[in-house]
Parts: structure tokens; sequence; C-alpha cells
């Protein structure tokens, strides 16, 4: 366990312009992560579940890697709570929350990660996070409004 933490927390809110179930299906089922995100995802959606995500050749750089967690908490439509490995370190897990709000015209997510040691690691780990929470916000939204997949869009290269 860590005593000190780094007292602060990565915070994101986006509105999706679906319904929330789906929207909720997103990240709380392996079908809705494949869709937009991941390849070969598993989610058992329950308290004490766990959570796989895994890429393949994922953006620019092509990663590929498997990262594990545990659910928390799996309140559908509303609510989806899970801790896992944002580093290498297997020594410590941070905790993601996030809340699914109906709004006139779609749903606000509200997510925030929290639990990062105060250490030069957890530092590095939660600006990596910050910067990908924000860049998986975004493809979650495009897919789920635009059926945009991040690996699936072709352009006309320009002369």
């Amino acid at each position: 366990m860590i005593d000190n933490l780094i007292d602060d927390e990565i915070r994101y809110s986006t509105l999706v312009r679906a319904p929330i179930e789906k929207v909720y299906d997103g990240i709380a089922t392996a079908a809705g992560l494949d869709g937009w995100f991941t390849n070969g995802a598993s989610v058992d959606a329950r308290p004490g579940g766990e959570i796989v995500s895994r890429w393949e050749q994922f953006g620019a750089d092509k990663v590929s890697a498997i990262e594990r967690g545990r659910v928390l908490e799996a309140q559908r439509p509303r609510r989806f709570v899970f801790k896992w490995h944002p580093s290498d370190n297997p020594d410590w897990m941070s905790t993601v929350e996030i809340i699914f709000e109906p709004q006139e015209g779609g749903v606000l997510i509200r997510l925030r990660e929290y639990g990062y040691p105060d250490t030069a690691e957890g530092l590095r780990a939660m600006l990596n996070c910050a910067a990908g929470w924000g860049e998986a916000l975004t493809l979650w939204k495009f897919y789920l409004e635009h059926g945009i997949r991040f690996d699936s869009i072709t352009r006309d290269q320009p002369d």
C-alpha cells in the first residue's frame, strides 16, 4: 500500500449525443470497448470482476499492451468504477470513476482518476493518463456519435 498520494486527480467531462445505455456500454462491456478503443477486451462488469484492455498496434507508435484492472462498481447506466495499473509497477493501482449524467441531447460523461503515489513514477503515470483520458474521451465520443474508430479513418491524401 502506498502511504503518500498525489493530492490531485485527473478530471474530464464531455457530452456525447447518444443513448445513456450505449454510452455506458462503451466502457463497461467488451464489445463496447472493442468498438472504439481496444482489440480483444474483456469486462466482467460486477464488483470484483476483472476488466482487461488489450491493444494491438495501437496509434501512431503501434503500441501493443494489456492492462488489467478490477471493477469496484457497475451501476448501469449511471456509474462505473474500476482500479487499474496505469504504470508498469504492480504495487499500486489508481481508481477510475465514471459518472453518466443524462442531459438534453445526450449524456455527460464525468471521469476522474486518483490514487497516484507521490513519486516521480506516479507523477509520470498521472501525466501520461491525463493526456490519455483526453484522447480516450474524444475517441469514445466520435465513435458513438459518428461511427468513427481510430484505426479505420482513411482520407485521400492531398496532391
